[in-house]
């Protein structure tokens, strides 16, 4: 009799999850054929949905590269730290400083620079970088803001999170938050609340398409070139070296790992040091990529980075940076169908979608 009960309950559960298959990929369909629709009769040029296209991979990018950091923790530690977006911020601030340094060197006030004119009169449209015409620059504070990303995750990991994560989950969580708030506001005070402008117009290469061109300016080459690299890199990393394999014999059983040997305190530094400093170049590329820096940059980016990283399956790195540029992609291309202010609840729409059918997400939250 329970078994009969047991079997039922699962043949309703396997139906149910094909129904909700079966209606996802309907209104795919239907969406496919009103794109192509949209696309015959000219309501929609070729170049104004490649521009979709393109701009929904370069931002889905940057959300995949913050959630493979962001994946990377959760799988060790098991628990999501809502810290991630503020270490996003406050390294893209250290990043962008530092890229003024640069640029402006023996011609303006150096403290001035760094802290990008706040209390003075100096403004960054003032000396006015650009990829093309202060590269050095740029590499610079890409650079101090992956280095700045690492440090500050070490730092409150050392200060903050190894002496409770005995206490469990839950207590991590809720630490995060509190760590997310002080940096938050600390970002304010060394800083500035305003939002502005960082870079002047830089090179843009057109292509011509059917109904007008495709605009790839230099910050988004230099985006999804240092992306991809970097996915590479952690990709080789994970696969080809004792770190990785040590990271993913923890992620799969931390007990078993410690009795193996494997000094679990050390890799749990090293995955710090590398979700930080992934999270420090997402906040510096995501700054150059919107022209603007805000000290909310980074709690704005998290919640679809939840959403990637949700989407990807929890703890999978892959999975994380499939899930980004998923997100990336639909919030820009559902601008054909919607308006700008409703894309991000589509993307996380789609996240509900894709869980109700596979809970368990796209990549099953395996860490290799």
């Amino acid at each position: 009799m329970l078994m009969s009960i047991v079997d039922t309950i699962k043949q309703r559960d396997l139906l149910g999850g094909n129904t909700r298959l079966i209606g996802g990929a309907v209104i795919g369909l239907l969406l496919f054929i009103d794109l192509a629709r949209r696309l015959t009769s000219g309501d929609l040029t070729a170049a104004l949905l490649a521009g979709y296209i393109w701009n929904g991979l370069t931002f889905g990018l940057i959300v995949g590269l913050a959630g493979v950091g962001l994946s990377l923790t959760y799988d060790l530690l098991e628990f999501a730290n809502f810290a991630h977006g503020d270490y996003i911020t406050a390294s893209a601030f250290f990043g962008w400083g530092t890229a003024y340094l640069f640029a402006g060197a023996g011609e303006f006030d150096p403290g001035s620079l760094f802290f990008l004119g706040v209390g003075g009169t100096l403004y960054p449209g003032d000396v006015g970088i650009s990829v093309a015409s202060a590269p050095a620059a740029i590499v610079a504070g890409l650079i101090v803001a992956a280095v700045a990303g690492a440090v500050l995750a070490v730092l409150l990991d050392r200060l903050v999170y190894s002496s409770i994560r005995q206490a469990g989950t839950i207590s991590l969580l809720i630490a995060s938050i509190g760590v997310a708030f002080t940096l938050r506001y600390l970002t304010v005070y060394v800083f500035t609340q305003q939002s502005f402008g960082l870079t002047v117009s830089a090179w843009v290469y057109r292509i011509p398409l059917p109904g007008g061109k495709l605009n790839i300016s230099a910050p988004s080459l230099l985006l999804v070139s240092v992306s991809l690299l970097t996915m590479l890199g952690v990709h080789l990393m994970l696969t080809r070296t004792k770190l990785g394999k040590a990271m993913r014999a923890m992620g799969a059983n931390r007990d078993l790992a410690r009795i193996s040997g494997i000094p679990s305190e050390r890799v749990i530094t090293t995955t710090w040091l590398i979700g930080g400093a992934l999270a420090g170049l997402a906040g510096f590329m995501i700054a150059l990529l919107q022209g603007t820096i805000t000290y909310q940059i980074g709690w704005t980016l998290l919640l679809l980075v939840f959403a990637g990283v949700i989407m990807g399956g929890i703890g999978s790195v892959y999975g994380a940076i499939l899930g980004g540029v998923l997100i990336g992609l639909i919030t820009r291309v559902s601008l054909v169908w919607i308006p700008a202010s409703f894309t991000e609840a589509m993307g996380f729409g789609i996240m509900v979608l894709i869980l109700l059918t596979r809970p368990q997400g796209l990549f099953g939250g395996e860490i290799s």
